[in-house]
């Protein structure tokens, strides 16, 4: 498991730690230049003062006789070694005859090699001869190198007491976080309330308000899923019970017409119960915390054509006219949605459409598109329609108007359908609307969709 302490001090301290050795080497460098300058002027001078001191050598007919000097002792490494020449090349003296350098007639510097070492040399040409003044190369490295290394010690130093100060900081710095962690791990399962973010740095509050939005969901996802099974185990009670009651019934009639009734009567609690499950499911699936989700763009006039044709055959028996308008256009009216819980919402509209209205009534399911473009789904019945009082209300789960009960065509309902509608449009962006149609009879639903540039498309 990694660790924000330890990398962060590894990628710091490695940091300063590169720095130092840069900046050792860059003083290295710098020194080593300013060696080269000061002595390459040293040399100069020298070569200059000897060659006017022994006048650069000696010519022909001179009687003066130099004594070279005798070294035995080891040479320092910054020590500066002159000689002199005549014009064609004999040498004439040498501070450290152990030396063997080669002529140059050349006026200036110039680096040479002898016996394996680099030397730099200064060569002053005048009438009487050659002035030679040089100095080892590796003289001037090691001096460059001294300074390097009297540097590099207090900047590792400085890197240590650093390091010492970013753990310091470091540690105090992501308490915070700690004793947030330490909240957390103490917490039951049902303890989702939000983190204090007092004294929380702010590099970390957005994480914190992050698992503050994420418990937030979470227990609004608890509470869905509490209030479901309450739900569910409410509204399953009374149609179990039925059942129950069908059966004994079943169990203890006398004869056929009796035995028939009871058939046909446990069979139709069979249905409601099917039908009370079904619509659960659909509510839990339509709840904005579910996973089943997975739009995509989908021709809306094809699927409203293809749920209507699947109701046509019931609608047939109990005499409604049930049909499809749609507006003109080339390529149908496309939405941007899930095809599985679009089927759900048209199927709730259309089968409450078809419950709701009168033997010899009319269910209009109409797509269009508005001003803007964005689609619009109505579903329009001539039945006893929701009463103002009422129309915020039925939008709630298991919500059933004592009228619409009474007036539907089976007497019984789940009170899910519209909550069921109206969660999968949410899920959609869409907006669902209750309205009285253009005669004052019967229901108006819109559903009405955002435009969706790629489904548009």
């Amino acid at each position: 498991m990694s660790s924000i302490e330890r990398t962060l001090l590894t990628w710091i301290l490695g940091a300063l730690s590169l720095g130092a050795l840069l900046v050792a080497l860059l003083t290295y460098v710098v020194t080593l230049d300013e060696m080269h300058e000061v002595f390459d002027a040293d040399l100069k001078n020298i070569a200059q003062a000897v060659a006017s001191y022994h006048h650069a050598g000696y010519g022909p007919g001179d009687d003066s006789v130099v004594v070279m000097p005798n070294r035995t002792d080891t040479p320092e490494d910054s020590e500066i070694v002159t000689l002199t020449w005549t014009r064609e090349g004999k040498r004439v003296f040498a501070s450290d005859p152990r030396v063997e350098l080669p002529f140059s007639s050349t006026q200036g510097l110039s680096r040479t090699s002898a016996k394996g070492e680099d030397w730099i040399v200064y060569s002053s040409v005048n009438d009487d001869g050659v002035a030679q003044a040089a100095q080892r190369v590796s003289a001037r490295q090691e001096m460059a190198g001294e300074s390097a290394s009297k540097v590099l010690p207090p900047l590792l130093g400085l890197v240590v007491v650093v390091g010492a100060l970013l753990i310091f900081g470091l540690r105090k710095g992501l308490k915070p976080l700690q004793g947030a962690a330490q909240d957390v791990s103490q917490r039951s399962a049902h303890s989702l309330d939000p983190i204090s973010l007092d004294g929380v740095p702010n590099e970390i509050q957005p994480l914190v308000v992050s698992i503050n939005d994420l418990m937030k969901r979470l227990g609004e996802a608890f509470a869905t899923q509490r209030r479901f099974l309450a739900d569910a185990a409410h509204e399953l009670r009374t149609p179990i019970t039925a059942l129950r009651l069908q059966l004994q019934l079943l169990q203890g009639s006398g004869n056929d017409a009796e035995r028939s009734q009871a058939m046909t009567e446990f069979a139709a609690g069979v249905d409601r119960s099917q039908r009370l499950v079904e619509q659960l499911l659909n509510i839990a699936r339509a709840d904005a915390n579910s996973d089943h989700f997975s739009p995509q763009p989908l021709n809306l006039t094809e699927l409203v054509q293809s749920v209507v044709a699947r109701f046509s055959l019931k609608a047939d028996v109990l005499d409604i006219d049930l049909g499809v308008s749609s507006e003109p256009t080339s390529t149908g009216v496309w939405v941007n949605g899930d095809s599985e819980q679009l089927t759900v919402l048209l199927n709730n509209l259309v089968e409450n459409a078809l419950r709701f209205t009168p033997a010899g009534g009319v269910v209009d399911v109409k797509i269009s598109q508005d001003h803007d473009a964005s689609p619009v789904l109505r579903v329009i019945d001539n039945g006893p329609g929701i009463s103002d009082a009422e129309r915020e209300r039925v939008f709630d789960r298991f919500y059933r108007g004592s009228e619409a009960t009474a007036l539907a065509r089976d007497g019984y309902g789940s009170g899910l359908g519209l909550a069921i509608v109206q969660a999968i449009a949410e899920r959609h962006g869409a907006h669902v609307g209750l309205a009285s149609p253009a005669d004052h009879r019967g229901l108006e639903v819109t559903v009405r969709f955002r435009l969706n540039d790629q489904a548009a498309e």
